[in-house]
């Protein structure tokens, strides 16, 4: 794991160290350790189980924004084929934050589209930190519209703090851009389904989400406000670590809340220990997911598609008394 292994986590690098320390003597010294490694693996198997069933929800966010889980290009590669990325929004210019383009998915046309996060401090910058401009939804837009003129499948991937608050994003119309999104999707005349991969953050977040099926990675989280922010709301405090756990808990910001509350429709389970401990196994199970959800969704006609969309976002938040 390394030195980017969260705080929770040590118990399970300090035993990972044991490991590999028995390994790199086994080599050295051509000498055989299974006896000794045996009873090391299935406490490290035990321990990650055990601490991943019992995270709580500030330990999900730090999960969520963990640089170590894949990203959307992670998953064009390990889950599609024939990816052909598009670019640009035809109005101001490209941006990287927000990647998009043709794919297939078992063979089948699709339009992915998703946040991009970076992994070091170069990559960062040049993807904004996953923060996309006006100019990222517009492209995502684009994208959609395009999809829809051939009759292809929309799938998103969510990952973002969310969107770019400064001053230049202001004054090209973030918020304009969002709210298109969100009025252009609920009517585009295609499956859409959306899955929050990583952190779903505010409106940055919601321009992608509107869709048909709103899945969710095991660990990742689904929100209108970061918790840090929510913290300095409430508690004029938005750093310490109490009051970062008391934001989490009450913005029930966990897929399994989400699900409970019906904003999203699946969760999807990730590996023992978290989706960063296996990207290829976290893909594998993406992958069949996607292809069970479009498959249902591809026998809808447009109308009842775009009816059904509409009335699943329209009965969020009513409640009896």
């Amino acid at each position: 794991m390394g030195t980017s292994a969260l705080e929770f986590e040590k118990p399970i690098v300090e035993i990972e160290k044991q490991i590999d320390e028995l390994k790199r003597m086994a080599e050295e010294k051509s000498m055989s350790v299974d006896a000794e490694l045996a009873p090391l693996v299935d406490k490290l198997q035990a321990m990650r189980a055990e601490i991943y069933r019992t995270l709580t929800p500030i330990q999900r966010v730090q999960v969520a924004r963990s640089p170590r889980r894949p990203f959307t290009l992670d998953y064009l590669r390990l889950c599609f084929t024939d990816f052909i990325e598009l670019h640009g929004d035809r109005a101001f210019r490209d941006d990287a934050s927000i990647v998009g383009g043709w794919a297939r998915l078992e063979g089948e046309t699709v339009m992915v589209i998703g946040h991009q996060r970076g992994r070091d401090t170069k990559e960062n910058l040049y993807r904004n930190f996953g923060m996309p401009h006006p100019e990222g939804y517009r492209k995502a837009l684009r994208l959609m519209k395009l999809a829809e003129k051939f009759h292809v499948p929309v799938l998103t991937f969510i990952d973002t703090s969310g969107a770019w608050a400064g001053l230049g994003a202001e004054e090209r119309g973030q918020s304009e851009a969002i709210a298109r999104n969100l009025f252009e999707m609920s009517e585009l005349a295609v499956p859409i389904i959306a899955t929050v991969i990583g952190e779903g953050g505010s409106g940055g977040a919601l321009a992608l989400g509107v869709a048909d099926r709103v899945l969710m990675l095991e660990h990742s989280v689904y929100s209108v406000i970061s918790v840090e922010g929510c913290a300095a709301i409430l508690w004029k405090d938005g750093k310490s670590p109490e009051t970062r756990e008391k934001a989490a808990s009450a913005l029930k910001i966990t897929a399994p809340d989400l699900l409970e509350l019906k904003i999203i429709d699946g969760i999807i389970p990730e590996p023992v220990g978290g989706a960063h401990a296996d990207h290829a196994a976290m893909a594998q199970t993406l992958h069949d997911v996607l292809i069970e959800n479009l498959d249902e969704l591809k026998r809808l006609k447009p109308e009842k598609l775009i009816h059904r969309r509409r009335e699943k976002f329209l009965q969020m938040g009513r409640y009896e008394d």
